[in-house]
């Protein structure tokens, strides 16, 4: 069994959980289509009623919500309260078009806070850490999320940023850092500087939490090594909240989607046919607790697939693949498809720079 940061949630009954989505269903798409215009029409073309929505089992009635009609909707159009009532905006990168911004009330900063401590006990953390976040901060999710979830923790927050690797390794030896959260190439990187100082025997880490890029078994294996950890893997999007949908337990056999305010859906990506447990397809996101950017549907382009199969953490709530690429860089050889990511782990299985 694992450290829970709100056990009762955390390993509640398949069917409690249900319940609870069910009912957080009905009222956001009531409170969506009451306070977001988008929606509203959105729901009108389909010919959808909040009152068609009684359950869970009613979500595949709401129509789909993509990146482009974040753009389109830039900057305010998501909105879901008064912006008298938001107190942070993050934002994407925006290098593949506009940029996507997102807002939160206190009580979204709260509960995605509390997804980040979950995370964060997920992978060993206790009030008695010393939690090194060296994701960067500022419009980025990273540094946010995780030094908010460390702080829900209680461990001792080290608010380093990215780069300056000179120094990041300068406070893990004098400040004992044992958790990393970083993105995994700037922990591969860490780790070679480490060894190549001869810093290794004064750094006291004991785990790491790694996303916000694709990274691979043979990296998380290399990563392991070089600095003596065990690698956990989290998901997020800036667009859901940012890290800490989803995380990895001690097993690390696929990521726990807090499915108490996120309901996954795996869908095909050229018919939206919603696909069974098991079967990969795109990953699709309902939030069902957010209030000041709600989105209902949302696309991913992540490609995965869902397991409800009993974890020996104790954690109920279903667990994702690694995404295994994207639905929009799939190429085709000779036939075949074939995703970026698969090729990076071939390169990195032969040692090769990917």
């Amino acid at each position: 069994m694992g450290n829970y940061y709100q056990p009762e949630i955390e390993t509640m009954p398949v069917e409690k959980l249900q319940a609870l989505q069910s009912e957080r269903l009905v009222k956001q798409v009531k409170y969506v289509y009451d306070h977001v215009e988008f929606y509203r029409n959105k729901m009108k073309e389909a010919g959808v009623e909040p009152e068609d929505i009684k359950g869970i089992e009613d979500l595949h009635k709401l129509p789909f919500v993509t990146k482009d009609d974040l753009r389109d909707q830039y900057p305010y159009g998501f909105l879901g309260v008064p912006l008298s009532e938001c107190v942070r905006m993050q934002s994407t990168s925006g290098t593949t078009g506009r940029r996507v911004v997102a807002f939160y009330t206190q009580e979204d900063i709260n509960i995605w806070e509390d997804c980040c401590a979950r995370a964060i006990m997920a992978a060993g953390g206790t009030k008695d850490d010393v939690c090194h976040v060296a994701y960067g901060y500022g419009l980025f999710t990273g540094g946010a999320g995780l030094h908010g979830g460390s702080h829900r923790v209680g461990c001792m927050t080290l608010p380093m940023s990215s780069g300056n690797t000179e120094r990041q390794i300068q406070f893990m030896e004098d400040l004992g850092s044992t958790i990393l959260c970083c993105t995994p190439s700037y922990a591969a990187s860490l780790g070679e500087s480490i060894n190549e100082g001869g810093h290794r025997e004064n750094i006291k880490l004991k785990a790491g939490i790694f996303g916000a890029e694709p990274w691979t078994e043979e990296m998380r294996h290399n990563i392991e090594e070089s600095l003596g950890i065990k690698a956990y893997d989290i998901y997020g999007l800036t667009e859901i909240s940012g890290p800490g949908v989803s995380f990895e337990c001690e097993e690390q056999k696929g990521m726990h989607i807090q499915e108490d305010h996120f309901i996954p859906e795996i869908i095909n990506p050229d018919t939206g046919e919603v696909l069974p447990e098991g079967e990969i397809g795109e990953l699709v996101f309902t939030c069902i607790t957010k209030k000041a950017y709600p989105l209902l549907r949302y696309r991913t382009r992540d490609l995965c697939y869902l397991t409800r199969k009993k974890c020996s953490c104790g954690r109920t709530h279903i667990r994702m693949h690694k995404p295994m690429g994207r639905s929009d860089d799939m190429m085709v050889v000779k036939g075949v498809n074939v995703w970026p990511s698969q090729i990076e782990a071939v390169l990195l299985n032969q040692r090769l720079p990917a």
